[in-house]
């Protein structure tokens, strides 16, 4: 059984979801990540449900029911129902007719185990109906499930194929979910090793989605030796080194910081932009925090400049160089540095100056003020001139 105290369990609108699909015995399912974490005790997975209606049939029972639904992804048989503003994914049973090692073209059955089959790995081939009852149509899934183990579903090799992006979810799941004591599995990664190449194929958005979101996983130190042992790291971060990421988490965790993906991935160094597609803004924070290793710009300069994260990020990376150990405690400047404001304005300094000379009195004013930490007040600024 899900636990009872599962939020989606005892919710009254994916209640009235369920019902709506049900009523004329249409069978409805709670289907993969939100049924895996309610296992595990976990939370915040987005709701996932599975059917055996057609997506014409639940169209017509929502909108029945007073729902609106949009046909989201409708050739892949998934239709959203919004109830009280909540979208709800309803996707028909499907099976794999013909895959390409990025996407699959389906067909819709009326057969849990085959939906099941067609899924990555065990322990997301989890179904459960809206009382909570758990349905394993593969016998395998709820015992991988609760003893954290990664495995995938059938032929591991078939498996892959199928989509590539599941190298890097194989490695993403076991940050997230394995027990580290449990290792990996060898038939996985030999099937990675041997399969590897075909990461190649994937968009740059697919992999930098898969990496950032492993990344942010509380030690994904294991999963990322793992890429590398199996050549897919390579694959998509060329000229990347782990050496850095172990040192980096445990900073990270020795200051109580939350994980935070962009700083280990400048642990990692090598080439983001060939096979990553990053944001403008989330590349722009990766070249300042590799750059932050090598100038000479102060840590707290870097926090009152550009602010807490960057500062805490470029912290960890200089002291992972070192080897130097830190404490929370030296988090409190940077804190307090990002904070501060130059108390100091142009019009302070007007008229006597002007132009260049405005600019270039300010910037001295500022780099003062700076190396006082920040102590010196407007008024003892403005006595030194």
């Amino acid at each position: 059984m899900i636990p009872p105290q599962t939020a989606w369990l005892k919710d009254p609108v994916v209640q009235s979801v369920c019902h709506a699909i049900a009523v004329e015995g249409a069978n409805i399912y709670f289907v993969g990540g939100c049924v895996r974490d309610a296992v595990l005790g976990l939370g915040g997975s987005d709701i996932d449900m599975a059917s055996d209606a057609t997506p014409q049939q639940v169209t017509r029972l929502a909108e029945a029911q007073g729902f609106k639904v949009v046909p989201t992804g409708i050739d892949h048989g998934t239709v959203t129902v919004v109830a009280e503003g909540t979208g709800f994914e309803i996707t028909t049973f499907r099976k794999d007719v013909k895959t390409d090692g990025r996407r699959a073209e389906v067909a819709f059955c009326g057969d849990m185990k085959s939906d099941a089959e067609r899924r990555d790995f065990t322990l997301n081939a989890l179904y459960a109906t809206a009382d909570g009852q758990i349905i394993d149509p593969l016998g395998s899934g709820l015992r991988d499930c609760l003893a954290r183990r990664i495995r995938f579903i059938e032929d591991a090799g078939a498996r892959i194929r199928e989509d590539y992006l599941r190298i890097l979810r194989y490695f993403r799941f076991h940050a997230w979910y394995a027990d580290p004591e449990q290792g990996f599995c060898p038939d996985a990664m030999d099937a990675i090793a041997q399969n590897a190449e075909g990461l190649e194929s994937l968009s740059a958005e697919r992999i930098g989605s898969e990496i950032c979101k492993l990344l942010a996983a509380h030690d994904p130190t294991q999963a990322v030796a793992g890429m590398q042992q199996s050549g897919a790291l390579q694959r998509v971060l060329p000229g990347s080194d782990i050496t850095m990421l172990g040192p980096v988490v445990h900073l990270e965790q020795a200051l109580g910081l939350h994980g935070n993906w962009r700083l280990r991935l400048a642990a990692l160094g090598g080439d983001a932009s060939s096979r990553l597609r990053l944001s403008r803004k989330d590349a722009q924070f990766l070249d300042r925090l590799r750059n932050s290793i090598s100038d000479m710009m102060p840590i707290a300069e870097i926090a009152y400049r550009h602010g807490f994260e960057l500062a805490s990020g470029a912290l960890v990376l200089r002291a992972g160089l070192a080897n130097q150990p830190l404490e929370p405690a030296a988090l409190l400047p940077l804190k307090a540095a990002s904070k501060a404001r130059f108390p100091i304005a142009a019009k302070d300094l007007m008229p006597g100056l002007s132009g260049k000379a405005l600019g270039a009195r300010l910037a001295a004013l500022e780099r003062l003020w700076i190396a006082s930490d920040f102590r010196l007040t407007r008024e003892q600024l403005l006595a030194g001139e």
